[in-house]
């Protein structure tokens, strides 16, 4: 990634007089044309990089400038530590601990340590080498395909990848669907078969994969549940504790939009018999259908 390659760049020069690009280039695994974009990039950023062409010339800091003073404050290392410990929860290879390792010492301090960012899932196994796979496509600009499960059911999809993308506590894949015509995000832990075609794609103007959470989850659908006490710890988990009003029976009554029904009886059933609907009415009936074919499935 761009941001790793220039943290260690920096930190190179800052333990080094002088280094060639090509020495660089071979230090990171990248052209010489590449560490030039990035001394280009630094040199915007206000870091005073000197560069002396012929021989014995390099790329060297200016006397007397330290990063810990001049580029990052507290704040600012605590947040780029916190990134790389995170990005290696599912990395899976140790790399970004090993980034950390090639900083100086002066950047790491006690208290840079007191935020944990764990990325990892339950796909773990599974995740780290999709996520490789598919950044792979991304930088590479090659068309991925795989079968995606959705609840309409499975579909062969072709995507031009744009980007990795962590939302909603699950790995997603925003890109270009040519079967769609459209930008899509698609969740990782969905994605079966994904190949890496040997076929590259010009990008595309993209618009943010960032979707505000109402148009996501859309308040379509009313309603009013009646939880026993016992359900406060998941409302509060799930909706924040100024999702409901305790009722003088002790009971808390929950009022919030979802989606649609499925959305709603879905989430409602998680709850057991701790929960009850109260609006709308036509709802009750269709619970009530349900927990009628759960009790014959267990009655036979």
């Amino acid at each position: 990634m761009t941001i790793d390659r220039l943290i260690g760049i920096l930190a190179v020069l800052l333990r080094e007089e002088q280094v060639t690009a090509g020495a660089l280039a071979e230090r990171f695994e990248v052209s010489v044309r590449t560490i030039q974009r990035d001394v280009d990039r630094l040199c915007r950023a206000g870091i005073p990089l000197r560069t002396a062409r012929g021989s014995g010339g390099g790329i060297s800091i200016m006397e007397g400038y330290g990063l810990d003073r001049t580029v990052l404050t507290e704040a600012d290392r605590g947040a780029i530590l916190a990134g790389l410990r995170s990005l290696d929860s599912v990395s899976g290879s140790g790399y970004y601990r090993q980034l950390m390792e090639k900083l100086p010492q002066g950047l790491v301090r006690a208290g840079d340590d007191c935020v944990a960012i764990d990325l990892a899932s339950w796909y773990g196994p599974v995740l780290a080498p999709r996520l490789a796979q598919l950044k792979d496509a991304c930088v590479r600009r090659l068309v991925v395909r795989f079968t995606y499960c959705a609840p309409g059911g499975d579909s062969c999809r072709t995507v031009e990848p744009h980007m990795l993308l962590f939302r909603w506590s699950s790995w997603y894949l925003h890109g270009w669907c040519r079967e769609r015509g459209d930008w899509r995000l698609f969740k990782l832990n969905r994605m079966l078969e994904v190949d890496l075609l040997e076929e590259g794609f010009a990008p595309r103007p993209a618009p943010s994969p960032i979707t505000p959470a109402e148009r996501v989850y859309p308040d379509r659908l009313r309603a009013v549940i009646r939880f026993s006490p016992e359900a406060r710890w998941r409302l509060v988990e799930d909706y924040g504790a100024n999702s409901f009003t305790r009722e003088a029976d002790g009971s808390l009554l929950f009022r919030r939009g979802f989606p649609g029904k499925a959305e709603l009886l879905g989430w409602v059933l998680t709850f057991g018999d701790q929960a009850e609907i109260l609006e709308p009415a036509e709802l009750r009936g269709e619970m009530a259908e349900f927990a009628k074919k759960i009790w014959e499935k267990y009655d036979r």
